[in-house]
């Protein structure tokens, strides 16, 4: 049907059942343009046209250049603004820390830590064809570049595709010192974007100088050597101001691959780098053809890696005490690293060479298993004034070596009974006894019949001490050494020391049966050389850093610069004192040279065979108490080279005497405090440590712990003396009869 005059035309498939005999595409394609869908506000619209190919493509690629390059560079952009790079001066690179003695210039020791046998030298020491050396094998453009190079990554990338080994890497120098100072040497590439990243914002806060200064000081240049003043020294035994030009570019040639490129092994691969380091400075304007042609390969230094001498010496083991002082006083591994730290001691050099000269001069003629420890320590502040643990400064610390004791902590029951207000007139029956069925015998049958505490001190009569303990306790002797300053615990002893498995100790501990160190026997004669009052021993005095901080300062040294405790009365002291100042001379005539000591020798046998494994002598003027220990490794018979048995008396005492004399030739000559009747008076109470001084194991910086309060023994009833034995006259052959008066 055809509407006229504009009206409607009647579809060309008027009927249902044409229109579906139709073919799809015809049904499609007249049926398309027809379609409509309604809006929501019921307006006819039209279908979404589909998106051409090209569209797709365009789209695609956006998305690809918002993922691969927007989004990283965004993130480079944020990693850029959020790395943080610290000032020129505040960058710390591990360095060597020096130990000195008290006067401050005599150097004990060194500190080494790794990769640390640095000495950081300012640019201006170096001579400018070296740097230009290092330049030209390094980064030719670094004075230009902005951190990084792409230029020399595309270098570095030909040379390997061409086989080349003698032209420069792909880093640049600020790339390199990042890399070093910053980051680790992982070949990964998120090492690699932040090594880039630092670089160049280093680049723009750092001046090209103070980056160069830096990575010249810093790098590994082999030989042992980090830093150019370590390699200036490995490889030419001269500072770095003295190097020339030919030395300069031995050392920038090492740089790239030190192992590779060493003058001992691969001296050809060597001298093909060092030229094309000189090579490239004249290409670079910095050295005419001239001046090159009449340069000759340098005589290099034999190799002498950079060794630490106290490591094969007496003063490694200080060092080792050093160490735990800085930790303990809570200075960090890093400052003790990258701190360039001098440390003072309290040694002194006087005082540490007479204890290794009497060591040595000693020992020299004895058997070679002979081991001795010797320690001296200020009565007045607790300074150690000479630190003896052994000639292997690795090795093993005999000077914390817990030993037994002998006779010589014999003078602890002596301070013990005069607390307890035993007289030193206090008689003592010296025969022989039995405990357990184990006689108690006195060396060579020595006997004093019965005798004053004083004499028997003297004589160091076994017998008669025993019978002491019996009468005063156990207890209270392991008490008056804890005061004196022998400590509670101690590294290798389990549980308490001066006990029997933490239990009480037995009344053996009078003759020394317990482990005590040799350093604590020296801090606890020194209590008694200063009338009972205790000072905490310490090895360290000051501690300065490189650029002048102050990072531990006891006070002026030779006065008392850590806490004090009157430990034990300084009656009581006082009186110990007078009764040992005799020992000294009585023991083989060890009396100081012109001035007055109180001593006391020690022996320990070795079990049950009757030869002896440990000797001691310990005694003290008013400024200098030491100890001195000779044994061996393995607790062997002690026998000097002509086969006799060693005693106190004998070898050790040799050692102190050598020792003191030496420290305290040209000191004045000091007495000792007079000692107070004790006759007549009740028992002195000794103060007991106070908590605020227990600081747990003593190592040679903490004093003894308490850990329970001091308690005073019972009073024992005064034994009078024996009448004296009648005249006696014989009038037959073994038959004696008294006579009255």
């Amino acid at each position: 049907m055809r509407w006229r005059g504009g009206e409607r035309k009647a579809a060309p498939y008027a009927s249902l059942a044409g229109w579906n005999e139709l073919p799809g595409r015809v049904r499609r394609q007249h049926a398309a343009p027809q379609r409509r869908v309604r809006s929501e506000g019921g307006e006819p619209a039209h279908e979404r046209p589909r998106r051409t190919r090209g569209q797709r493509i365009r789209r695609l690629l956006l998305a690809l250049f918002v993922i691969f390059i927007v989004i990283p560079a965004l993130l480079l952009v944020l990693a850029y603004w959020s790395a943080e790079v610290p000032a020129p001066d505040a960058v710390q690179s591990n360095q060597i820390a020096t130990i000195t003695a008290d006067d401050d210039t005599t150097v004990l020791a060194r500190i080494v830590p790794p990769e640390g046998n640095r000495t950081p030298v300012p640019l201006t020491q170096v001579p400018v064809p070296v740097r230009d050396a290092v330049l030209s094998a390094e980064d030719r453009n670094f004075y230009t570049n902005p951190g990084y190079s792409t230029s020399a990554y595309l270098r570095a990338a030909r040379d390997n595709l061409l086989g080349r080994d003698d032209a420069g890497g792909g880093s640049t120098i600020t790339q390199q010192y990042v890399k070093n100072a910053f980051l680790s040497s992982e070949r990964t590439l998120s090492r690699k974007v932040r090594e880039l990243i630092i670089s160049a914002k280093m680049a723009r806060q750092w001046s090209k100088d103070d980056i160069l200064a830096a990575y010249l000081n810093t790098i590994y240049y082999g030989r042992g050597a980090y830093g150019i003043a370590a390699a200036a020294r490995a490889y030419f035994a001269k500072p770095v101001p003295e190097l020339t030009t030919a030395e300069g570019a031995v050392l920038a040639s090492v740089i790239r691959t030190p192992s590779l490129l060493d003058p001992e092994t691969h001296l050809p691969q060597l001298r093909e780098r060092w030229n094309y380091v000189l090579d490239g400075m004249v290409s670079m304007g910095k050295l005419s053809a001239k001046d090159r042609a009449a340069i000759q390969f340098p005589q290099i230094a034999p190799v002498s890696a950079f060794t630490d001498d106290a490591a094969h010496n007496a003063n490694g083991l200080i060092r080792t005490q050093v160490l735990a002082e800085l930790r303990n006083a809570g200075i960090s591994q890093q400052e003790i690293d990258t701190g360039a730290l001098r440390i003072t001691t309290t040694i002194d050099p006087r005082a540490q060479q007479s204890a290794l000269d009497a060591v040595h001069n000693t020992l020299s003629a004895q058997p070679a298993q002979l081991r001795s420890a010797v320690v001296s320590v200020d009565p007045r502040s607790g300074a150690l004034r000479a630190y003896y643990g052994g000639d292997d400064g690795v090795g093993f610390d005999f000077a914390q070596a817990p030993l037994q004791t002998g006779s010589s902590f014999k003078t602890f029951a002596v301070l013990a009974a005069l607390q307890q207000g035993i007289p030193l007139s206090y008689r003592l029956n010296s025969a022989p006894v039995t405990v357990n069925g184990v006689p108690v015998t006195n060396v060579e049958g020595e006997s004093c019949g019965t005798c004053s505490l004083a004499e028997a001190f003297k004589r160091s009569l076994n017998t008669s001490f025993y019978r002491l303990a019996e009468t005063i306790g156990p207890q209270a002797i392991a008490d008056a050494a804890h005061q004196a300053g022998i400590p509670e615990q101690i590294p290798g002893i389990a549980g308490r020391t001066l006990s029997e498995n933490g239990g009480p100790p037995a009344l053996a501990i009078v003759l020394g049966v317990y482990s005590v160190r040799p350093v604590d026997m020296a801090v606890a004669y020194a209590t008694v050389a200063n009338s009972g009052m205790y000072h905490t021993p310490f090895i360290v005095q000051r501690v300065v850093t490189g650029d002048g901080r102050v990072l531990l300062d006891r006070g002026v040294p030779g006065k008392d610069q850590l806490p004090a405790q009157q430990r034990i009365p300084a009656q009581v002291a006082d009186t110990t004192i007078s009764a040992m100042l005799s020992i000294a001379a009585y023991s083989n005539g060890h009396a100081l040279a012109g001035r007055p000591a109180a001593a006391k020798t020690g022996t320990t046998q070795l079990g049950e065979t009757g030869a002896n494994k440990d000797a001691w002598m310990v005694g003290f003027t008013p400024s200098l108490a030491t100890a001195v220990w000779v044994g061996t490794a393995q607790s062997e018979a002690i026998r000097t080279s002509g086969g006799a048995p060693i005693y106190g008396a004998g070898l050790p005492s040799d050692i102190w005497k050598k020792t003191m004399d030496s420290a305290l030739t040209g000191t004045p000559v000091e007495h000792f405090p007079s000692a107070a009747p004790t006759d007549t008076q009740g028992p002195f109470i000794a103060t007991p440590p106070s908590s605020e001084q227990s600081h747990g194991p003593f190592d040679i910086l903490a004093p003894p712990t308490t850990t329970q309060p001091r308690r005073r023994a019972p009073i024992p009833a005064p034994v009078p003396a024996p009448p004296p034995p009648p005249h006696q006259v014989e009038i037959f052959p073994g038959l004696h009869v008294p006579v009255p008066g």
